[in-house]
């Protein structure tokens, strides 16, 4: 499964102490993440992880672009809740084609925890036919 995360500057050691409290599922997936959240989890937990631009410099837009394409089949999307923070475009566009494209999303980690809990399960597996890059589709070709 290809596994996108994202970790707003507030919620940055949150995802580090998620991914290392489930180190061991995650290993079995193809991981990117945007550039400061990838450093911050690969330095803490040693998972291989695609490291794409910063969210600031077009990260967001390029997991967008994936997912639009169907080469994401999980968001783990830590984001900053506070009040007053404005919900930019780039990030509404994030959530759009996530519905769109089925991808499901979790925004904060009891979310989080359940959707690693099914992945874990096999409960996901369904992506595999829809991804593109899915081992199961790369093996028919």
């Amino acid at each position: 499964m290809q596994i996108a995360i994202i970790a707003s500057d507030m919620k940055k050691e949150l995802m580090t102490q998620f991914c290392i409290a489930y180190c061991g599922v995650l290993s079995k997936h193809h991981l990117c993440a945007t550039s400061i959240t990838a450093k911050y989890i690969s330095e803490a937990t040693g998972l291989k992880i695609e490291k794409l631009l910063a969210g600031e410099q077009g990260g967001e837009q390029q997991i967008t672009s994936r997912v639009a394409y169907n080469e994401i089949d999980l968001l783990l999307y830590f984001r900053d809740t506070r009040p007053g923070r404005y919900s930019g475009e780039i990030e509404n566009e994030l959530m759009r084609m996530c519905d769109q494209s089925n991808v499901p999303v979790a925004t904060n980690i009891a979310t989080a925890e359940v959707l690693i809990m099914a992945l874990d399960r096999g409960d996901l597996d369904w992506r595999e036919i829809v991804n593109p890059r899915s081992a199961a589709n790369r093996k028919s070709v």
